[in-house]
C-alpha cells in the first residue's frame, strides 16, 4: 500500500456519519470552490473532487445506498484535505500545486474503483472520464 494510501486511510478511520453530515451541508460552497483550483497539470482533479461531492452527497442524503462507508469516509477525507489548501505541497508551487490533492483524490478512486466504477454508472457518468483513462 502507498503511503498515500496509508495516509488517507488513517485520515478517514476519523470520519463519522456526523462529520459527513456537517461536510454535506458545506458541499455546495466547495464545490464552487473546487472550479477554482488552478492545476493545469492534474487536469481532472475538478471532475474527480466534484464526482467524490456527489457520491458523499447522494450517500449522506439516503439517495444512493449501496457505496461502503469506508468508501464515503475516504471521499470526506479528500474533500476536507482539498478544501483546506493547506496540504503537504502549497498551492503556489507552479509545477506541483494540486500534486498532494490530486494523490489524496486518486488513492481514494483506486481503492475503491469497483464501488464507485458502479456508482459512476448509476448516474450516467463515463467512470473512465473520472479516472482519467478517456
Amino acid at each position: 500500500m502507498s503511503e498515500i494510501a496509508k495516509f488517507v486511510n488513517h485520515g478517514a478511520a476519523n470520519i463519522t456519519p456526523a462529520v459527513a453530515l456537517k461536510v454535506l451541508r458545506q458541499l455546495p460552497q466547495w464545490k464552487l470552490g473546487f472550479t477554482q483550483i488552478d492545476a493545469p497539470k492534474f487536469p481532472h482533479l475538478v471532475d474527480q473532487l466534484e464526482f467524490l461531492a456527489d457520491a458523499v452527497e447522494d450517500v449522506v442524503e439516503g439517495a444512493y445506498k449501496e457505496l461502503p462507508f469506508v468508501a464515503v469516509a475516504q471521499s470526506v477525507f479528500a474533500l476536507v484535505y482539498a478544501h483546506k489548501k493547506t496540504g503537504i505541497i502549497p498551492e503556489g508551487v507552479l509545477e506541483l500545486g494540486g500534486a498532494d490533492n490530486s494523490s489524496v483524490v486518486r488513492a481514494v478512486l483506486i481503492q475503491n474503483e469497483k464501488a464507485f466504477a458502479i456508482y459512476a454508472g448509476t448516474q450516467g457518468v463515463d467512470w473512465r472520464k473520472i479516472t482519467s483513462e478517456a
